[in-house]
Protein backbone atom coordinates (compact mmCIF):
# COMPACT_ATOMS: atom_id res chain seq x y z
CA UNK A 1 0.00 0.00 0.00
CA UNK A 2 3.02 2.38 0.61
CA UNK A 3 4.37 1.65 -2.74
CA UNK A 4 0.99 2.49 -4.26
CA UNK A 5 0.77 5.39 -2.64
CA UNK A 6 4.21 6.19 -3.38
CA UNK A 7 3.27 5.89 -6.53
CA UNK A 8 0.39 7.47 -7.49
CA UNK A 9 2.10 11.00 -6.21
CA UNK A 10 5.08 10.36 -8.69
CA UNK A 11 3.27 10.11 -11.26
CA UNK A 12 0.86 13.10 -10.19
CA UNK A 13 3.64 14.99 -9.70
CA UNK A 14 5.49 14.52 -13.11
CA UNK A 15 2.52 14.65 -15.19
CA UNK A 16 1.00 18.36 -13.68
CA UNK A 17 3.32 21.34 -14.50
CA UNK A 18 3.93 24.06 -11.92
CA UNK A 19 1.21 27.19 -12.36
CA UNK A 20 2.37 30.39 -11.71
CA UNK A 21 1.70 34.60 -11.74
CA UNK A 22 3.75 37.35 -11.30
CA UNK A 23 6.62 34.87 -10.02
CA UNK A 24 9.47 33.74 -11.60
CA UNK A 25 11.45 30.78 -10.17
CA UNK A 26 15.33 31.18 -9.89
CA UNK A 27 16.11 27.92 -8.17
CA UNK A 28 14.82 25.20 -6.49
CA UNK A 29 16.63 22.27 -4.50
CA UNK A 30 15.42 18.50 -4.31
CA UNK A 31 17.82 15.74 -4.25
CA UNK A 32 16.82 12.47 -4.56
CA UNK A 33 18.86 11.14 -1.46
CA UNK A 34 17.45 12.33 1.63
CA UNK A 35 14.92 9.81 3.96
CA UNK A 36 11.34 10.05 2.83
CA UNK A 37 8.16 8.14 3.88
CA UNK A 38 5.99 6.86 1.74
CA UNK A 39 3.83 9.83 1.26
CA UNK A 40 7.61 11.53 -0.70
CA UNK A 41 8.25 14.15 2.89
CA UNK A 42 11.43 15.02 3.11
CA UNK A 43 11.49 18.67 4.17
CA UNK A 44 9.91 20.97 6.47
CA UNK A 45 10.87 24.76 7.50
CA UNK A 46 13.27 27.47 5.99
CA UNK A 47 14.85 30.40 6.83
CA UNK A 48 16.92 33.54 5.44
CA UNK A 49 20.42 34.54 6.93
CA UNK A 50 22.43 37.90 5.75
CA UNK A 51 26.15 38.38 6.68
CA UNK A 52 28.93 40.65 4.90
CA UNK A 53 26.37 41.76 2.86
CA UNK A 54 25.89 37.89 1.40
CA UNK A 55 22.67 36.36 1.13
CA UNK A 56 22.16 32.25 2.76
CA UNK A 57 19.02 30.18 2.36
CA UNK A 58 18.57 27.48 5.64
CA UNK A 59 16.45 24.18 5.04
CA UNK A 60 15.46 21.88 7.31
CA UNK A 61 14.63 18.24 6.24
CA UNK A 62 14.21 14.98 7.70
CA UNK A 63 18.07 14.41 7.92
CA UNK A 64 19.38 17.53 9.82
CA UNK A 65 19.44 21.12 8.75
CA UNK A 66 20.84 22.41 5.32
CA UNK A 67 22.89 25.92 4.38
CA UNK A 68 23.33 27.55 1.17
CA UNK A 69 24.88 30.75 -0.11
CA UNK A 70 22.54 32.67 -2.86
CA UNK A 71 24.82 33.59 -5.58
CA UNK A 72 23.58 34.29 -9.34
CA UNK A 73 20.03 33.41 -8.19
CA UNK A 74 21.19 30.01 -7.61
CA UNK A 75 21.68 27.58 -4.25
CA UNK A 76 25.19 26.72 -3.70
CA UNK A 77 25.71 24.58 -0.46
CA UNK A 78 28.16 25.36 2.12
CA UNK A 79 27.30 22.79 4.78
CA UNK A 80 25.00 20.69 6.88
CA UNK A 81 24.34 20.00 10.18
CA UNK A 82 23.07 16.22 11.36
CA UNK A 83 19.57 16.68 13.29
CA UNK A 84 19.79 15.44 16.72
CA UNK A 85 17.42 12.91 15.64
CA UNK A 86 17.58 11.73 11.70
CA UNK A 87 14.98 10.09 10.87
CA UNK A 88 12.14 9.57 8.12
CA UNK A 89 9.55 9.92 10.84
CA UNK A 90 10.80 13.38 11.27
CA UNK A 91 7.95 16.27 10.04
CA UNK A 92 8.70 19.14 12.13
CA UNK A 93 12.02 21.22 12.29
CA UNK A 94 12.13 24.81 13.02
CA UNK A 95 15.50 26.85 12.15
CA UNK A 96 15.79 30.97 13.46
CA UNK A 97 18.83 33.09 13.55
CA UNK A 98 20.33 35.58 16.13
CA UNK A 99 23.72 37.07 16.17
CA UNK A 100 25.51 34.52 13.64
CA UNK A 101 24.47 31.56 15.32
CA UNK A 102 21.04 29.61 14.09
CA UNK A 103 19.16 27.28 16.75
CA UNK A 104 17.39 24.40 15.08
CA UNK A 105 14.63 22.32 16.89
CA UNK A 106 12.80 19.33 16.04
CA UNK A 107 9.30 17.89 17.16
CA UNK A 108 9.91 14.12 16.72
CA UNK A 109 12.45 11.44 18.61
CA UNK A 110 14.64 12.11 21.30
CA UNK A 111 15.56 15.74 20.32
CA UNK A 112 17.70 18.80 21.84
CA UNK A 113 18.25 22.34 21.01
CA UNK A 114 21.04 22.47 18.27
CA UNK A 115 23.06 25.37 18.30
CA UNK A 116 25.29 26.62 15.10
CA UNK A 117 27.69 29.09 14.40
CA UNK A 118 27.19 30.43 10.91
CA UNK A 119 30.59 33.12 11.98
CA UNK A 120 32.54 30.87 9.33
CA UNK A 121 30.32 31.54 6.37
CA UNK A 122 30.77 31.36 3.30
CA UNK A 123 33.29 28.65 4.23
CA UNK A 124 31.36 26.48 6.42
CA UNK A 125 29.01 26.37 9.41
CA UNK A 126 29.77 24.42 12.79
CA UNK A 127 27.81 23.04 15.82
CA UNK A 128 28.45 24.44 18.90
CA UNK A 129 26.11 22.94 21.23
CA UNK A 130 23.49 20.22 21.75
CA UNK A 131 20.69 21.70 25.12
CA UNK A 132 18.72 19.05 26.24
CA UNK A 133 17.94 20.57 29.32
CA UNK A 134 14.42 22.50 29.10
CA UNK A 135 14.10 21.75 25.42
CA UNK A 136 13.55 18.34 24.09
CA UNK A 137 10.93 18.29 21.40
CA UNK A 138 10.05 21.66 20.51
CA UNK A 139 7.35 22.70 17.83
CA UNK A 140 8.56 26.06 17.02
CA UNK A 141 10.87 28.38 18.00
CA UNK A 142 10.34 32.87 17.34
CA UNK A 143 13.68 34.51 18.44
CA UNK A 144 13.51 38.59 19.83
CA UNK A 145 16.68 39.77 18.66
CA UNK A 146 16.12 43.18 20.45
CA UNK A 147 15.74 41.61 23.68
CA UNK A 148 17.58 38.68 23.04
CA UNK A 149 14.92 36.42 24.30
CA UNK A 150 14.10 32.80 22.36
CA UNK A 151 10.41 31.57 22.93
CA UNK A 152 10.23 27.41 22.38
CA UNK A 153 6.60 26.85 21.53
CA UNK A 154 5.59 23.39 22.72
CA UNK A 155 8.01 21.79 24.82
CA UNK A 156 8.50 18.31 25.65
CA UNK A 157 10.98 17.29 27.66
CA UNK A 158 12.74 14.46 27.38
CA UNK A 159 13.31 12.45 30.62
CA UNK A 160 15.58 9.70 30.86
CA UNK A 161 14.76 8.93 26.94
CA UNK A 162 11.60 8.94 27.53
CA UNK A 163 9.12 12.22 26.84
CA UNK A 164 7.19 14.23 29.78
CA UNK A 165 4.33 16.09 29.23
CA UNK A 166 3.75 19.01 27.00
CA UNK A 167 4.34 22.70 27.94
CA UNK A 168 2.97 25.19 26.16
CA UNK A 169 5.87 27.59 26.25
CA UNK A 170 9.20 28.01 27.80
CA UNK A 171 11.18 31.75 27.54
CA UNK A 172 14.96 31.22 27.54
CA UNK A 173 17.35 34.35 27.61
CA UNK A 174 20.09 34.59 24.93
CA UNK A 175 22.46 37.17 26.52
CA UNK A 176 25.20 34.25 26.40
CA UNK A 177 23.85 33.16 23.05
CA UNK A 178 24.76 29.60 23.68
CA UNK A 179 23.73 28.93 26.92
CA UNK A 180 20.56 29.55 27.04
CA UNK A 181 18.45 30.42 30.23
CA UNK A 182 15.05 29.52 30.80
CA UNK A 183 13.54 32.91 32.68
CA UNK A 184 9.37 32.01 31.98
CA UNK A 185 7.33 28.92 31.39
CA UNK A 186 3.58 29.07 30.53
CA UNK A 187 0.87 30.26 30.58
CA UNK A 188 -1.17 28.80 32.91
CA UNK A 189 -4.64 27.34 31.48
CA UNK A 190 -3.23 26.18 27.99
CA UNK A 191 -2.71 22.93 26.75
CA UNK A 192 -0.36 24.85 24.07
CA UNK A 193 1.12 27.53 22.15
CA UNK A 194 1.63 26.49 18.77
CA UNK A 195 3.84 29.54 17.60
CA UNK A 196 4.30 32.80 18.59
CA UNK A 197 5.53 36.36 17.22
CA UNK A 198 6.76 38.84 19.40
CA UNK A 199 8.10 42.49 18.78
CA UNK A 200 8.87 45.31 21.77
CA UNK A 201 8.10 42.50 23.93
CA UNK A 202 4.45 42.71 22.42
CA UNK A 203 3.74 38.74 22.29
CA UNK A 204 1.05 37.35 19.41
CA UNK A 205 0.52 33.64 20.86
CA UNK A 206 -0.98 31.20 18.04
CA UNK A 207 -2.57 28.89 20.37
CA UNK A 208 -4.50 25.88 18.23
CA UNK A 209 -8.01 25.59 19.24
CA UNK A 210 -7.62 28.02 22.14
CA UNK A 211 -7.52 30.92 19.28
CA UNK A 212 -4.84 34.12 19.87
CA UNK A 213 -3.75 35.51 22.72
CA UNK A 214 -1.43 38.74 23.50
CA UNK A 215 0.94 39.22 26.56
CA UNK A 216 3.28 41.93 27.49
CA UNK A 217 6.40 40.29 28.19
CA UNK A 218 8.59 43.81 28.85
CA UNK A 219 9.17 41.70 32.77
CA UNK A 220 10.14 38.05 30.86
CA UNK A 221 9.52 36.20 33.90
CA UNK A 222 5.96 37.80 34.96
CA UNK A 223 4.20 38.57 31.65
CA UNK A 224 1.22 40.84 31.56
CA UNK A 225 -2.00 39.36 29.66
CA UNK A 226 -3.17 42.05 27.67
CA UNK A 227 -6.21 40.05 24.82
CA UNK A 228 -7.85 37.00 24.22
CA UNK A 229 -9.55 36.03 21.09
CA UNK A 230 -10.86 32.94 21.64
CA UNK A 231 -14.27 32.39 19.13
CA UNK A 232 -14.29 34.23 15.51
CA UNK A 233 -15.19 32.97 12.19
CA UNK A 234 -13.41 30.84 10.11
CA UNK A 235 -11.79 29.47 13.38
CA UNK A 236 -10.37 25.90 14.05
CA UNK A 237 -6.33 25.16 14.91
CA UNK A 238 -4.60 28.92 14.96
CA UNK A 239 -1.21 27.97 13.61
CA UNK A 240 1.11 31.23 12.78
CA UNK A 241 1.10 34.75 12.15
CA UNK A 242 2.77 37.75 11.33
CA UNK A 243 3.07 41.70 12.24
CA UNK A 244 3.70 44.33 9.80
CA UNK A 245 6.38 46.40 10.00
CA UNK A 246 4.61 49.29 11.05
CA UNK A 247 2.81 47.45 13.48
CA UNK A 248 -0.71 48.42 12.19
CA UNK A 249 -1.75 44.64 11.05
CA UNK A 250 -1.28 41.60 12.35
CA UNK A 251 -2.07 38.61 9.43
CA UNK A 252 -2.30 34.96 10.88
CA UNK A 253 -3.98 31.59 10.03
CA UNK A 254 -5.61 28.59 11.01
CA UNK A 255 -4.05 24.91 9.79
CA UNK A 256 -7.66 23.94 8.90
CA UNK A 257 -8.93 22.68 5.82
CA UNK A 258 -10.98 25.48 4.19
CA UNK A 259 -10.68 27.98 6.86
CA UNK A 260 -9.17 31.61 5.53
CA UNK A 261 -6.61 33.98 6.71
CA UNK A 262 -7.48 36.67 8.95
CA UNK A 263 -6.11 40.26 8.46
CA UNK A 264 -6.59 42.17 11.49
CA UNK A 265 -6.07 45.63 13.12
CA UNK A 266 -3.44 46.51 15.92
CA UNK A 267 -4.23 49.24 18.12
CA UNK A 268 -1.63 51.62 19.99
CA UNK A 269 -2.44 49.67 23.06
CA UNK A 270 -1.91 46.39 21.08
CA UNK A 271 -5.47 45.41 20.81
CA UNK A 272 -5.90 43.14 17.34
CA UNK A 273 -9.39 43.32 16.10
CA UNK A 274 -10.04 40.46 13.40
CA UNK A 275 -11.05 43.49 10.56
CA UNK A 276 -11.15 40.83 7.18
CA UNK A 277 -11.01 36.94 5.98
CA UNK A 278 -9.49 36.43 2.93
CA UNK A 279 -7.63 32.90 1.00
CA UNK A 280 -7.26 30.98 -2.13
CA UNK A 281 -9.42 28.04 -3.00
CA UNK A 282 -10.81 27.98 0.38
CA UNK A 283 -14.11 26.59 -0.82
CA UNK A 284 -12.04 23.38 -1.58
CA UNK A 285 -10.79 22.92 1.68
CA UNK A 286 -7.36 24.43 0.94
CA UNK A 287 -5.39 25.10 4.42
CA UNK A 288 -2.75 27.86 4.95
CA UNK A 289 0.55 27.36 6.63
CA UNK A 290 3.43 29.68 7.02
CA UNK A 291 2.80 33.76 6.95
CA UNK A 292 5.50 36.55 6.46
CA UNK A 293 4.25 40.12 5.84
CA UNK A 294 5.57 43.55 4.73
CA UNK A 295 3.14 46.66 5.55
CA UNK A 296 1.91 46.22 1.78
CA UNK A 297 2.31 42.28 0.95
CA UNK A 298 1.60 38.94 3.07
CA UNK A 299 3.28 36.03 1.85
CA UNK A 300 1.60 32.29 2.39
CA UNK A 301 3.54 29.48 2.12
CA UNK A 302 -0.37 28.11 1.46
CA UNK A 303 0.38 23.98 1.36
CA UNK A 304 -1.23 22.46 -1.42
CA UNK A 305 -1.48 25.87 -2.86
CA UNK A 306 2.04 26.65 -3.34
CA UNK A 307 2.92 30.21 -2.64
CA UNK A 308 0.26 32.90 -2.56
CA UNK A 309 0.90 36.47 -2.59
CA UNK A 310 -1.57 39.11 -1.30
CA UNK A 311 -1.42 42.85 -1.40
CA UNK A 312 -3.07 43.80 2.27
CA UNK A 313 -2.98 47.13 1.67
CA UNK A 314 -6.55 47.83 0.64
CA UNK A 315 -8.77 44.52 1.31
CA UNK A 316 -6.20 41.55 0.54
CA UNK A 317 -6.25 40.61 -2.86
CA UNK A 318 -4.12 37.67 -4.39
CA UNK A 319 -1.54 39.45 -6.84
CA UNK A 320 0.82 36.54 -7.28
CA UNK A 321 1.65 32.69 -6.99
CA UNK A 322 4.01 29.42 -7.58
CA UNK A 323 2.29 26.55 -7.16
CA UNK A 324 5.24 24.34 -5.73
CA UNK A 325 2.75 21.70 -5.30
CA UNK A 326 0.80 20.86 -8.14
CA UNK A 327 -0.73 17.64 -7.15
CA UNK A 328 -4.73 18.11 -6.92
CA UNK A 329 -4.95 15.20 -4.05
CA UNK A 330 -7.58 14.70 -1.05
CA UNK A 331 -5.01 15.37 1.74
CA UNK A 332 -4.69 19.03 1.94
CA UNK A 333 -1.02 19.34 3.72
CA UNK A 334 1.01 18.38 1.40
CA UNK A 335 3.32 20.97 -0.44
CA UNK A 336 4.45 24.34 0.47
CA UNK A 337 5.26 24.84 4.24
CA UNK A 338 7.94 27.27 5.04
CA UNK A 339 8.42 30.69 3.71
CA UNK A 340 10.91 33.86 4.40
CA UNK A 341 10.36 36.95 2.38
CA UNK A 342 13.00 39.22 4.43
CA UNK A 343 16.23 39.02 2.31
CA UNK A 344 17.43 42.45 1.22
CA UNK A 345 17.46 41.63 -2.54
CA UNK A 346 13.36 41.05 -1.48
CA UNK A 347 14.24 37.43 -3.02
CA UNK A 348 11.92 34.85 -1.53
CA UNK A 349 12.39 31.31 -0.02
CA UNK A 350 9.73 28.65 0.16
CA UNK A 351 10.55 25.06 0.83
CA UNK A 352 7.70 22.60 0.07
CA UNK A 353 7.73 19.05 1.76
CA UNK A 354 8.02 17.09 -1.46
CA UNK A 355 9.43 19.18 -3.79
CA UNK A 356 12.11 20.99 -1.83
CA UNK A 357 13.60 24.39 -1.42
CA UNK A 358 12.78 27.21 -3.87
CA UNK A 359 14.27 30.65 -4.46
CA UNK A 360 11.99 32.97 -6.33
CA UNK A 361 12.09 36.64 -8.02
CA UNK A 362 8.96 38.83 -7.19
CA UNK A 363 9.10 42.45 -8.48
CA UNK A 364 7.28 44.26 -5.18
CA UNK A 365 7.51 47.58 -7.10
CA UNK A 366 5.43 46.65 -9.67
CA UNK A 367 2.65 46.56 -7.26
CA UNK A 368 3.48 49.47 -5.10
CA UNK A 369 1.41 52.20 -6.85
CA UNK A 370 -1.83 52.24 -4.74
CA UNK A 371 -4.60 52.50 -7.30
CA UNK A 372 -7.31 55.22 -6.13
CA UNK A 373 -10.33 54.22 -3.71
CA UNK A 374 -13.35 52.85 -6.23
CA UNK A 375 -15.67 52.63 -3.40
CA UNK A 376 -17.35 55.17 -0.93
CA UNK A 377 -19.01 55.23 2.45
CA UNK A 378 -21.33 57.63 4.21
CA UNK A 379 -21.44 58.82 6.55
CA UNK A 380 -19.24 56.96 8.99
CA UNK A 381 -20.00 58.02 11.90
CA UNK A 382 -24.18 57.71 12.51
CA UNK A 383 -26.63 56.76 15.29
CA UNK A 384 -28.10 52.85 15.12
CA UNK A 385 -30.80 52.35 12.97
CA UNK A 386 -30.06 55.46 10.51
CA UNK A 387 -29.45 54.84 6.80
CA UNK A 388 -25.93 54.44 5.16
CA UNK A 389 -24.56 54.46 1.88
CA UNK A 390 -22.04 52.58 -0.14
CA UNK A 391 -21.53 54.08 -3.83
CA UNK A 392 -19.18 52.27 -6.17
CA UNK A 393 -17.31 54.74 -8.15
CA UNK A 394 -16.26 55.17 -11.70
CA UNK A 395 -18.97 52.64 -12.65
CA UNK A 396 -16.86 49.54 -12.29
CA UNK A 397 -19.37 47.24 -11.40
CA UNK A 398 -23.29 47.26 -10.72
CA UNK A 399 -23.49 44.30 -8.82
CA UNK A 400 -21.76 44.28 -5.07
CA UNK A 401 -22.52 42.64 -1.89
CA UNK A 402 -22.01 44.05 1.63
CA UNK A 403 -21.14 41.83 4.60
CA UNK A 404 -21.49 43.70 7.60
CA UNK A 405 -19.41 42.76 10.70
CA UNK A 406 -19.04 43.19 14.24
CA UNK A 407 -15.69 44.23 15.98
CA UNK A 408 -15.52 40.74 17.16
CA UNK A 409 -15.11 39.58 13.83
CA UNK A 410 -19.05 38.03 13.72
CA UNK A 411 -20.84 38.56 10.62
CA UNK A 412 -23.98 40.09 11.55
CA UNK A 413 -25.60 41.40 8.55
CA UNK A 414 -25.51 41.24 4.63
CA UNK A 415 -26.43 43.23 1.94
CA UNK A 416 -26.81 43.11 -2.18
CA UNK A 417 -27.16 45.33 -4.85
CA UNK A 418 -28.11 44.59 -8.43
CA UNK A 419 -27.94 47.04 -11.11
CA UNK A 420 -27.41 49.59 -9.58
CA UNK A 421 -23.60 51.68 -8.35
CA UNK A 422 -24.83 52.39 -4.58
CA UNK A 423 -27.05 50.65 -2.20
CA UNK A 424 -28.49 52.28 1.09
CA UNK A 425 -29.57 50.51 4.23
CA UNK A 426 -29.65 51.11 8.00
CA UNK A 427 -27.89 49.15 10.17
CA UNK A 428 -30.28 48.57 13.49
CA UNK A 429 -27.34 47.61 15.99
CA UNK A 430 -26.25 48.18 19.33
CA UNK A 431 -23.70 51.37 19.38
CA UNK A 432 -20.01 50.22 18.51
CA UNK A 433 -17.60 49.61 15.78
CA UNK A 434 -18.28 47.60 12.93
CA UNK A 435 -16.76 46.89 9.01
CA UNK A 436 -18.39 46.85 5.70
CA UNK A 437 -16.99 44.20 3.65
CA UNK A 438 -17.62 45.73 -0.12
CA UNK A 439 -16.79 42.72 -3.14
CA UNK A 440 -17.24 42.99 -6.70
CA UNK A 441 -16.09 41.48 -9.78
CA UNK A 442 -14.18 44.22 -12.06
CA UNK A 443 -14.45 44.13 -15.62
CA UNK A 444 -10.99 41.34 -15.67
CA UNK A 445 -13.29 38.90 -13.94
CA UNK A 446 -11.84 38.91 -10.73
CA UNK A 447 -12.99 39.62 -7.46
CA UNK A 448 -12.65 42.50 -5.45
CA UNK A 449 -12.98 43.38 -1.89
CA UNK A 450 -12.27 46.71 0.71
CA UNK A 451 -12.87 46.98 3.96
CA UNK A 452 -14.59 50.11 5.37
CA UNK A 453 -15.21 51.42 9.29
CA UNK A 454 -18.16 52.69 10.21
CA UNK A 455 -19.07 53.89 14.27
CA UNK A 456 -22.70 53.49 15.32
CA UNK A 457 -23.35 55.23 18.54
Amino acid sequence: MKFLTYLILLIATTCVGQDSKNVVLLDNWNPDTLLSNSTLVKYNDCWGYTANNQEYAIAGSTEGVHFFQIINNKFVPKGFILGNYSSSLVVHRDIKTFSHYAYAVCDEGPSKLQIIDLSYLPDSVHLVAEIDAGFGRVHNIFIDSVNALLYACSVTPIVGGNPTSLIPMRVFSLADPINPVQVYEGPSGLSQVHDAYVRNNIAYLNCGFDGLRVYDFSNPSSPLFLQNIDIYQDQGYNHQGWLTPDGKKYIFGDETMGMRLKSCSVASNHHVTIEQRFGTNFSNNSVPHNIMTTNEYAFVAYYNEGLRIYDIRNGAKEIAHYDTYPVDFFYKLNGAWGVYSELPSERILVSDRQTGLYLFDFDRSVFLKQLPDNITVFPSLLSSGNEITVKIENNITSEFNVEIISSLGQTVGNAHFSNQTYGQFKLPYLAGIYYLKITYIDYLGDEISDIKKVMLY
